[in-house]
């Protein structure tokens, strides 16, 4: 069942609307959509290793600007539409620790949230929110998710048919990896500030947050 899923799916990669979908995917999962691009981007890098760098830089452009539209959504609709969406995505706890961090630490959780399997909207509708300064949210989401998708481009452009030799042969093991990185990400932004009492730093318990 799986490789049948995953020969459809190559198959729909190499489609000639096949950017189009994955700017798609990318632009909406930055501010609210919960499924992440990498599967899509992964798999075009393989159905095309030539065109790799060219799908990872969409996929960057693509998610910066889906990040815009979730910073606004927090820095102008959060009554409205924001916090419903954080509700809805299950981030309700997760969003007054990650406000905390983002006042401290500014550029650093913005990042990290880029280039990790955390979800990079609970950062983006946050850092609207705060009403975090717009250049270096901007310049923050670019190294972020440059850094994670080009490192996958130039992976694939690189090395794409060994590549594709080894998910071919460990498909099972590939899958199983991923999905793990995934849920390790929902994991790490609901434990945001889970500390461990005295040790834990002042974020670790934070509970509610206002705009500044």
């Amino acid at each position: 069942m799986l490789r049948k899923l995953y020969d459809w799916t190559m198959e729909k990669a190499q489609h000639r609307h096949a950017e189009r979908w994955l700017a798609a995917i990318s632009f909406v999962e930055s501010s609210f959509f919960p499924i992440p691009p990498h599967p899509l981007l992964g798999l075009m890098c393989l159905a095309n290793p030539k065109k790799a760098v060219r799908y990872a830089l969409i996929t960057t452009i693509a998610s910066v600007i889906g990040g815009l539209f979730g910073y606004m959504i927090g820095y102008f609709l959060y009554d409205t539409i924001g916090q419903w969406l954080i509700a809805s995505l299950g981030l309700q706890e997760a969003f007054p620790k990650a406000a905390c961090y983002l006042k401290e630490f500014d550029v650093e959780v913005i990042l990290v949230a880029g280039s990790t399997p955390v979800p990079f909207k609970l950062l983006t509708i946050t850092a609207g929110f705060i009403h975090m300064a717009l250049v270096p949210f901007v310049l923050a989401s670019i190294a972020g998710r440059g850094l994670i998708f080009m490192t996958v481009g130039i992976l694939f452009r690189l090395f794409g048919a060994p590549i594709k030799t080894f998910i071919d042969r460990y498909l099972g093991w590939v899958t199983a990896t991923f999905v793990v990185l995934v849920v390790a990400g929902f994991v790490a932004i609901s434990l945001i500030g889970h500390g461990d009492g005295e040790g834990g730093h002042a974020c670790d318990s934070a509970t509610s947050v206002a705009a500044t």
